[in-house]
C-alpha cells in the first residue's frame, strides 16, 4: 500500500519532469498523510495541457452521501480499480499522476515497526498512478484523490507485499488521456517497476506522527 510519501522536487524540476507550462507554487513535503491536501498533475479542463492542483487525499466517489469515509479510499487495487463502483468512473475519465520523490513503509523488527523511505536510486521524481474525483455535496465541491496500487517486485516484498503503481513519464499521455476510456488501453502501465528501479533505506520513528513534517524524517537511521 501507499500511506505515507513526500514530495520535495524543487518546482522547477517538478515543471520540467511533468510538463507544466508554469513553474507552480509548491513547498517540499516530507510527511504527507492521507486527508492531507497535496498535490497532483491532471489535465486541464480543455485537456490540453497537464497542470497541477491541489486535492485532497482520499477519495470521496461522486455518489457519495457524504465525505466521512475519505480516509479509508487512499489506495485502489490496481487489479479491481476498473470495476469497483468507488473507482470505477474515475478509472475511465479521472486519472492523475502524483509527483512524489519517496514513499514510507514499515516492517516489524525486535518487536517494533522500523519505517523504512523507499526512493529511485538517483533520486530523480516518481510519478504515482492516480486517480481523482469530485463530490459536489457538500457546500462546496471537494476534490479528492487516491493512489493505485500493484504486487510489490522482489525488492520491495521484504517490506510490503503491495506498492504503488508507478508510470513512466514516456506513458504519462496515455494515462492522463480522458479519451482512453477503455481499461485495456492501461492495463499494461499497472504493474510493478523492475527489482533495480527503487532503492530503500531506515528513517527515524519520528515519521510515525503525522504532525512531523521536516528535513530530518528523511535522514538515514546510522546502523539501523
Amino acid at each position: 500500500m501507499c500511506g505515507r510519501y513526500t514530495m520535495s522536487i524543487p518546482a522547477e524540476t517538478l515543471a520540467q519532469h511533468f510538463g507544466l507550462e508554469a513553474v507552480p507554487d509548491v513547498a517540499p513535503r516530507f510527511n504527507i498523510a492521507p486527508t492531507q491536501a497535496a498535490a497532483v498533475v491532471r489535465l486541464s479542463t480543455a485537456h490540453e495541457v497537464p497542470v497541477l492542483d491541489f486535492l485532497r487525499w482520499g477519495l470521496v466517489p461522486a455518489w457519495a452521501k457524504d465525505a466521512s469515509g475519505a480516509g479509508r479510499l487512499i489506495n485502489a487495487r490496481a487489479e479491481t480499480a476498473a470495476d469497483k463502483p468507488s473507482f470505477r468512473s474515475a478509472f475511465r475519465h479521472r486519472r492523475c499522476l502524483v509527483p512524489a520523490d519517496g514513499f514510507y513503509e514499515w516492517r516489524t523488527e525486535g518487536g517494533a515497526k522500523q519505517p523504512y523511505r523507499i526512493t529511485r536510486p538517483d533520486g530523480a521524481p516518481i510519478a504515482f498512478a492516480g486517480l481523482w474525483e469530485r463530490w459536489g455535496k457538500g457546500d462546496e465541491p471537494l476534490e479528492t484523490f487516491t493512489i493505485l496500487t500493484t504486487a510489490a517486485n522482489a525488492a520491495l516484498q521484504p517490506l510490503h507485499d503491495r506498492m504503488p503503481v508507478i508510470v513512466d513519464p514516456i506513458d504519462f499521455a496515455l494515462w492522463l488521456d480522458p479519451t482512453a476510456t477503455d481499461p485495456a488501453l492501461v492495463e499494461r502501465l499497472l504493474v510493478a517497476p523492475p527489482d533495480d528501479a527503487l532503492t530503500y533505506y531506515p528513517v527515524g520513528r519520528a515519521v510515525n506522527s503525522v504532525g512531523n513534517d521536516d528535513p530530518s524524517l528523511v535522514a538515514p537511521v546510522i546502523g539501523s
